[in-house]
């Protein structure tokens, strides 16, 4: 493939919902250009996108697949990407990078929630839009329906570019508006036309979808509506209504729609010569960035001869090191050269830059302003980091990732799995940094957080095919905690005589709870009030050791008590037996004796909730909050047909919820949470989790005793 200016190159995101026809979409895209002989089946695993083992075994998409091809005189990289929501990391990473998105629809389907979600990522990116509606050749395909669904649910700018000849079984080619033509399905299927007249008893159609059609193109330009008004559609040349088409398209103002069959490689001409004459090419794509040293935002301009400004946008790591994917925004990425990463502030070796179609990689010399390509074995950097020319420290805007909404703990299988986790984690989340990893203090465990369970199962079975390092996934424990709930006072004497010295403590103390503050180590104010010297100062930090071991051990469930003042008032020692131990011992019994007499409550997490559904389902997530003994705290409209949901609720009740909330309201709702503070636990729940604490520590001891 010959190289190709900014002028010439359209970075291009196909999106869409999950089996809308993407994959396939792209294998035709690549035939009808000739970048292929013969187009692969997601069915047999053969597209040259769908290249990953987990994507051939799910048959779908789960990464983004980046798919170059040349069209006329311009260069089209197309961005095959998942569209199924736990994947939505790679759909980010996309729409950061294209000059323009080809959003798909299923001809039988119409608007689903896919689409819905990716036309909302594409207007917060102010990215240029067309539509393509696929699978016309489908039972029960309607493109004026879904049409119609278009302009309801996405936007009333959306107007048809073409009508289709013939739906289902008949569908038989599409009808230009715009050139009044009709072209017809190649029996070849090669991505071929039979060009004609439009049959006549569908004159009528065209013609009203044109009218409508030439008013949204016209209303672009003062000087084109004038035209229009004066001598009506014929008035106005071909080239005047690809210019209206053009700054339509650019400003938002029009949402083209093209038509055909991906499976019949029907339309893909037009589509892709509609990609080329209408979406902005990279040289004017408008980039900021922000010099570091003066901290002024500066424009780049997107060609070869300025200094080299990129943006990795997808990491790929595996045990032979890592493939960077690249936009270059200005300037150019040469083979055997230096660019300095503005996150590290340090210098990266560029040895062997590639173009790459799919998993096939193909040697270049640079990778020019506006392209795309990857760069292999760099050492420190990651998705996200900028690459500029040395001395010349500038950082693009970052790719904005979706908060993780689905935490699982990571068991490793064996001890060899153990040794290699940490670091098998850590390449996972420089492939995908949607991910976080964390370790719960309390529990001890080590949280693994992703957008669904789905995402962590594909993280996983990727960790045992890259590292060799095998998980089992579940649910974290909930992190309870115990708390007294009144003032008590008890004595406990520690007397041991083994034949030797013996041990000797007497400790009386009072327990009482406290209001929560962070700041507290271990949730514990420790006083020495006692009067007299009875018990030594030096003695002290044994007892408040002891203390604190009974508080992490809990009295009910295993878990720590926090909060709680003790107040050492009085006791005895022994002039030769008394030691450290043996008032460590006596202040652990002691507290545990007193805070049975004060009572002690279990404690659990709660979270704070924001939920966003469409109206229609806020009824059934406020009835469903209160089963997971949630609280709503507020409703209010967003304005767009949706309503913000403020509510609280345990975080045992919603450690599934990023699963039931796409069941409750059809994949179209979402949500994020923050801790918020404990709560007790209510009375009827408190048998079942002291029970589950019992079986865990029992199940524990067996493992530990079958070891020895």
């Amino acid at each position: 493939m010959r190289a190709y200016g900014p002028e010439r190159i359209h970075n291009i995101g196909l999106f869409g919902h999950l089996g809308s026809g993407k994959t396939t979409l792209a294998e035709a895209m690549l035939l009808t250009a000739h970048a292929i002989p013969r187009m692969g089946r997601i069915e047999d695993g053969s597209t040259i996108s769908d290249h990953d083992p987990d994507e051939q075994q799910r048959k779908i998409s789960v990464s983004l697949s980046v798919l170059p091809l040349e069209w006329h005189d311009d260069k089209i990289n197309l961005l095959d990407t998942p569209g199924f929501a736990d994947f939505a990391a790679d759909m980010a990473a996309a729409m950061r990078v294209i000059d323009g998105a080809v959003i798909v629809l299923d001809a039988s389907a119409g608007v689903e929630v896919g689409t819905e979600q990716v036309w909302e990522l594409a207007v917060q990116q102010k990215v240029p839009r067309i539509l393509f509606v696929n699978k016309l050749d489908r039972d029960n395909a309607n493109f004026f329906r879904t049409i119609e669904q278009a302009r309801e649910v996405l936007d009333v700018a959306v107007i048809p570019m073409q009508v289709p000849i013939g739906t289902g079984k008949d569908f038989r080619g599409i009808i230009s508006l715009r050139q009044q033509r009709a072209w017809l399905v190649s029996p070849k299927h090669d991505g071929g036309f039979i060009e004609g007249e439009v049959p006549a008893e569908l004159n009528g159609l065209m013609h009203e979808w044109r009218t409508a059609l030439i008013d949204k193109i016209a209303a672009t330009n003062d000087h084109l509506i004038e035209r229009y008004l004066e001598g009506g559609e014929d008035a106005l040349t071909l080239d005047e209504l690809l210019i209206g088409l053009r700054t339509g398209i650019a400003d938002g103002s029009i949402i083209p729609v093209f038509c055909g069959s991906a499976l019949e490689v029907a339309g893909i001409q037009q589509l892709l010569s509609g990609i080329t004459d209408s979406i902005p090419s990279a040289a004017r794509k408008l980039v900021h960035g922000i010099d570091l040293a003066t901290d002024q935002t500066i424009l780049l301009d997107a060609a070869t001869s300025e200094p080299t400004t990129a943006l990795v946008f997808k990491t790929i790591s595996d045990t032979y090191g890592k493939v960077s994917y690249v936009r270059v925004f200005s300037g150019e990425v040469k083979a055997n050269s230096v660019l300095a990463n503005s996150r590290t502030h340090k210098d990266e070796r560029i040895g062997h830059v590639f173009a790459v179609r799919g998993k096939e990689q193909t040697d270049l010399d640079r990778i020019g302003a506006g392209d795309i390509g990857v760069i292999t074995k760099l050492t420190e950097t990651i998705t996200n980091d900028t690459l500029s020319a040395p001395g010349r420290q500038l950082q693009l805007d970052p790719i904005n990732f979706l908060a993780p909404a689905f935490v699982a703990t990571v068991r490793p299988h064996s001890r060899a799995d153990l040794d290699k986790l940490g670091g098998a984690l850590s390449r996972m989340i420089e492939e995908d940094p949607s991910l976080h990893t964390a370790r719960d203090p309390q529990t001890g465990e080590t949280l693994l957080s992703g957008y669904g369970e789905s995402h962590l199962q594909i993280v996983a079975e990727r960790m045992k095919r890259k590292f060799d390092v095998s998980i089992d996934l579940d649910l974290p424990r909930i992190p309870y905690r115990e708390a007294i709930r009144g003032k008590a006072e008890a004595q406990y004497r520690h007397k041991k005589q083994t034949g030797g010295a013996g041990q000797f403590a007497d400790v009386s103390l009072r327990v009482e709870p406290l209001e929560h503050d962070p700041s507290r180590e271990d949730g514990l104010d420790f006083v020495n009030a006692v009067v007299g010297g009875v018990i030594s100062r030096g003695f002290m930090p044994a007892i408040e050791k002891g203390v604190r071991e009974a508080m992490a051990e809990g009295l009910l469930s295993g878990s720590p008590i926090s909060d709680v003042r003790v107040a050492v008032f009085d006791g005895k020692e022994h002039p030769v037996d008394s030691k450290e131990i043996a008032f460590k011992s006596a202040g652990k019994e002691a507290f545990r004796l007193a805070a049975q007499k004060a009572g002690v409550g279990i404690m659990e997490p709660i979270y704070t909730m924001e939920i966003v559904v469409p109206e229609q389902y806020a009824g059934d997530i406020m009835s469903d909050m209160s089963t997971r003994r949630g609280r709503v705290l507020g409703m209010l409209p967003t304005g767009t047909g949706k309503t913000a949901i403020s509510a609280t609720a345990p975080l045992a009740e919603i450690q599934r919820y990023a699963t039931d909330l796409r069941a409750l309201t059809q994949a179209r709702g979402r949500f994020s949470s923050a801790f918020a503070g404990y709560e007790e636990v209510p009375a009827h729940l408190v048998p079942a989790i002291i029970e589950a604490h019992k079986k865990d520590a029992h199940k524990k001891e067996a493992e530990a005793a079958q070891a020895h």
